[in-house]
């Protein structure tokens, strides 16, 4: 797999929906505490430095409504998770996967213990997941729908924000939030005069974003 390219600097705008999804998707996921606790986290492990890496590309049709522009969503982490939010700057969604469910990398058989359960507003521009998922790079797909042919520019270039939530033994809330990672623009469309537009680049052990061209479609 390439190097990952997390997104630690972005708009303003974005910076305060990703915010306002997060301390939302946090809430939903105290749901969850009852059955976890500190001591299933792997050791040594800090989960504030998960690294996740995906992509989007063309979605299955809808068998509901065969005029809607699906895309897919793929990604995967390398710690266990037990939430995660997608941002769509500027691509209001028109609907997305409720249920989520995770495969296994090699086999791509269905994981039991990897899932979640999804929400958001339509039209919206983020979705808010909760669930398990155990790490070791398996596969989460997702799908949603957008207004806008799926290579249009600006093209949709979705950010994804995870956490991971447990108890620990004295009984304290334990968080962990890690990104936001740049699940790129979209496969298979056509190159255009726009490039990436917008990638990342380290910096002193730093990652900034710039604009230019030649950018990666995508990372994973």
């Amino acid at each position: 797999m390439e190097d990952q390219l997390n997104i630690a600097a972005t708009s303003l705008r974005r910076t305060a929906v990703i915010a306002l999804a997060v301390a939302l998707l946090l809430g939903g996921l105290f749901v969850l505490l009852g059955a976890r606790n500190e001591g299933s986290a792997v050791a040594g492990v800090n989960d504030n430095q998960n690294n996740c890496k995906g992509h989007v590309e063309k979605g299955d049709p809808d068998p509901n409504d065969a005029t809607a522009v699906t895309v897919k969503y793929v990604f995967g982490c390398a710690n266990p998770i037990t939430g995660y939010s997608l941002f769509y700057d500027g691509h209001p969604i028109q609907s997305i996967d409720t249920e989520v469910f995770g495969l296994d990398a090699k086999t791509k058989d269905v994981v039991p213990t990897d899932s979640f359960s999804c929400n958001g507003q339509f039209p919206g521009y983020g979705e808010n997941c909760v669930g398990t998922y155990g790490g070791n790079w398996d596969v989460i797909p997702g799908q949603f729908s957008i207004d806008t042919p799926l290579c249009q520019e600006p093209r949709i270039d979705p950010i994804l924000t995870v956490m991971y939530a447990s108890i620990n033994a004295k009984g304290a809330v334990v968080q962990a939030i890690a990104g936001p990672f740049d699940l790129g623009r979209p496969h298979g469309c056509p190159k255009s005069k726009f490039g990436g537009s917008v990638c990342a680049f380290r910096f002193c052990g730093l990652v900034l974003l710039k604009n230019f061209s030649g950018c990666p479609a995508s990372f994973w």
